[in-house]
Formats: C-alpha cells, sequence, structure tokens
C-alpha cells in the first residue's frame, strides 16, 4: 500500500468524490471483505460491493485475498493507499496556470504554483512507479513566528537573496546531461486549528 496516491484520471477523480466510496476508501485501509465493510457502515452488501466494483474498475482498490467459505468465495479488498491526492490533471481544461499574472505577492498565484507542484510530482510519481524507480525530490515544511509584519517582510527579502544566489552557484545551463529541476519556496500564515477543527479530524 502507497503512502499517496495521485489520481490523474477525471472519471476516478469522481469516483473518489462519492460519500460512500470515500468512507470505502478509508475502511479499506486496512484489507476486509464487502461483508464486513457492510456491518461496519450499516449498508447492505450489494451496495458496498457496487461501491467496490467502480473503485476497482479505477484502481483504487484491489483484490489482497480470497478466501473460500462453503460455496461462497469471500474476495478480501484493500485500499491501495492510504490516502489519494486528486491531480490538477485531473481537469486539464481549467487547471491553475501560474503562468497567468504572476506575482510573489498573491495568495491566488502562490495556489496556482501549488497546483502545479501537485500535478508535476503527481506525474513524475507515476512515471518512476511503472519504471520502477527512485524519484529524487527534497521538501521543507515548517514553521515561523514573526513578531511583527516588519520582520515578516525582512525575511522575505533576505529569503529572496539566499536562495537566488545559491540558484545562481548551482546553476549549469550548459551541462552535458544536466536535468532541470524546479524550486518552489513558499510562505503563508499558518491555519489557526480550532476545538471544532480537533474534533473533526480525531
Amino acid at each position: 500500500m502507497l503512502d499517496v496516491a495521485v489520481i490523474e484520471n477525471a472519471a476516478a477523480a469522481e469516483a473518489t468524490l462519492d460519500p460512500i466510496r470515500a468512507r470505502l476508501l478509508a475502511e479499506l485501509r486496512v484489507p476486509a471483505s464487502a461483508a464486513s465493510v457492510a456491518a461496519r457502515m450499516g449498508l447492505p452488501r450489494q451496495k458496498v460491493n457496487y461501491h467496490l466494483k467502480m473503485l476497482e474498475l479505477h484502481g483504487l482498490v484491489t483484490l489482497v485475498d480470497e478466501k473460500r467459505r462453503g460455496n461462497v468465495t469471500e474476495r478480501i479488498m484493500g485500499a491501495t493507499a492510504r490516502s489519494y491526492v486528486i491531480s490538477p490533471a485531473a481537469l486539464p481544461e481549467v487547471a491553475p496556470d501560474p503562468a497567468y499574472e504572476p506575482n510573489r505577492l498573491s495568495a491566488r498565484w502562490m495556489l496556482a504554483v501549488a497546483a502545479r507542484l501537485v500535478k508535476d510530482v503527481g506525474t513524475l510519481i507515476t512515471g518512476a512507479d511503472r519504471a520502477n524507480q527512485r524519484l529524487a525530490t527534497f521538501a521543507l515544511d515548517g514553521e515561523i513566528t514573526f513578531a511583527t509584519a516588519a520582520d515578516r517582510a525582512a525575511f522575505v527579502a533576505e529569503l529572496a537573496a539566499s536562495t537566488a544566489q545559491l540558484a545562481q552557484k548551482y546553476h549549469s545551463g550548459s551541462a552535458t546531461g544536466g536535468r532541470k529541476h524546479r524550486l518552489v519556496v513558499a510562505l503563508h500564515p499558518s491555519v489557526k486549528v480550532t476545538a471544532e477543527t480537533q474534533l473533526k479530524e480525531s
């Protein structure tokens, strides 16, 4: 089972948006039969079987095992990943494009950049999985508290200058066999976690 799977197909994305199917994907993080999942969810087995077939059709669940019980063969199904991300590639006609009005201070432009990141990394992961190769990536994630807006502005200016200097130091436009890498740096206010949010996540 993968930690995260990227959904690039529109039909597969649509399948995950159904509340019952989304719940099934969560339930099947631990492989189980349609009968046992139906009992936990309080749904008819036939209904669960229908939704499982749709998820299986799009590669979101897979057969893990088969158990013979009398004259019946029980299929044990499992989700293909613990969690799923829908790539903007699933809706290419309306996918955000950072090329439109690039503005480093725009939150919506940042969102477009983040969407492209999901799309690009999703494509790379899919390709690496098919080729059975490791994908070389690196990411930083953390929080910083600024005492004032002026401190934040100063940090942004220094970060931009330092990043530009570092990129210039290592960039080689004429290297034979060199490969381009995309660098994304983002800074945004942290989302406040409320008691209601914690209750929903638990």
